[in-house]
């Protein structure tokens, strides 16, 4: 696929819904909803990252999913050791650095630790980077930041806060996607979204595929994107 580095979303942020709606109408367990979601994860970012989008980020396991049942957030876990290990040596090949937002505390010790190893070894990657909101919420992230004002002795403003995000570097988002036919943003990315074109897919996460990419590009292309002007 061939697009204009103009024309594309500078970050373009998912979020990645219903893989517990996948699993239910395929009779299959939960945990293999969120394997399948996982699987789809890896191909919409590697169809991102050759597009030339630079920042994706996706919305994984909110800190409101903590409510969840204990199987399945141990589960879960279960699942994310042993996959971001098997994901660095696609983010290696793909040039792409991974980054986690989302507090450490909380998170069982070997998934922080699988988070700050493929940290560690993709940081020196220059072609994308994807952002894995994982324990994260944006409200928090906000709060977060006003701490870090507050103990710097430093008035919270919108420059200050912004200074003092996780990872202040990453842009804010130009387009979020969400998947399953919700319309909401259920506390991602509330400060990096404040002017985001917002996109809703009918289809569950796991169906997303890599052609999607092309029709979300095709519609971001399609927006008069404004930010409070004419």
């Amino acid at each position: 696929m061939e697009n204009e580095a103009a024309s594309l979303p500078l970050h373009l942020g998912f979020i990645a819904d219903g893989n517990r709606r996948w699993a239910k109408k395929h009779g299959l367990p939960t945990y293999e909803g969120h394997l399948a979601g996982h699987n789809a994860i890896k191909e919409i970012l590697r169809a991102s990252v050759q597009a030339g989008i630079k920042y994706i980020s996706f919305y994984t396991f909110s800190s409101e999913n903590w409510n969840r049942s204990e199987d399945e957030v141990n589960g879960i876990m279960q699942l994310v050791i042993s996959l971001i290990k098997d994901d660095v040596k696609e983010l290696l090949k793909e040039d792409t650095r991974l980054l986690r937002f989302g507090p450490r505390e909380g998170l069982p010790e070997k998934v922080a630790k699988a988070f700050d190893d493929a940290e560690a070894k993709t940081a020196h990657c220059k072609r994308a980077t994807a952002i894995f909101c994982f324990n994260y919420g944006g409200q928090q992230e906000i709060a977060d930041a006003a701490k870090k004002c507050i103990a710097d002795g430093i008035e919270p403003t919108p420059t200050t806060l912004r200074e003092r995000l996780y990872h202040p570097e990453i842009p804010d988002v130009d387009m979020v996607v969400r998947t399953s036919g919700e319309r909401r943003i259920s506390n991602f990315m509330l400060w990096r979204a404040a002017y985001s074109e917002f996109m809703f897919i009918d289809k569950l996460w796991p169906d997303l595929k890599p052609a999607d990419i092309e029709e979300i590009i095709k519609e971001y292309n399609n927006r008069n994107r404004r930010f409070g002007g004419n």
